[in-house]
């Protein structure tokens, strides 16, 4: 079955993210309803204190797909090198038709065959919720490094 199509009522949540947000991009804050997350919001490239969704993105989506990397290599049992990193890259594009993302992962596997790497890269691709929510919609690059 398709978990994607399936109904509201068949999925189990497992977690709920509650974040209040006021302001926007420019000046505006979001905090989360725990408290762990508190963070001001700044544009691309100003010189404001603050973060951006773009980066917020890029942190989310990379941390997310680690851990589908590390349940990839558990079920291969494979370990994976303490130094594995992931560079995760979302740019803010303009096109004819309004503002667009475009991202690229660059993940570092280091002391792994190439072939086991990129089977576990793979396999992270189809189950990290980050990359389905995605797929087909966001131009996306997933290098191995």
């Amino acid at each position: 079955m398709n978990t994607l199509n399936a109904p509201a009522s068949t999925r189990k949540v497992l977690y709920t993210a509650k974040v209040h947000t006021t302001g926007g991009r420019d000046g505006g804050a979001s905090r989360s309803n725990d408290g762990r997350l508190d963070i001001r919001h700044s544009i691309p490239g100003s010189k404001n204190p603050g973060t951006n969704p773009e980066q917020l993105f890029a942190a989310g989506w990379s941390a997310c797909f680690e851990g589908a990397i590390g349940i990839a290599a558990r079920k291969a049992k494979v370990a994976l090198p303490e130094d594995m990193a992931i560079d995760a890259e979302v740019d803010l594009t303009l096109t004819d038709g309004g503002y667009e993302l475009q991202a690229r992962l660059n993940v570092s596997l280091p002391g792994l065959e190439r072939s086991v790497a990129q089977a576990l890269v793979d396999e992270a691709e189809n189950t990290c919720p980050y990359s389905k929510a995605i797929r087909g919609n966001v131009d996306v690059q997933i290098n191995l490094v």
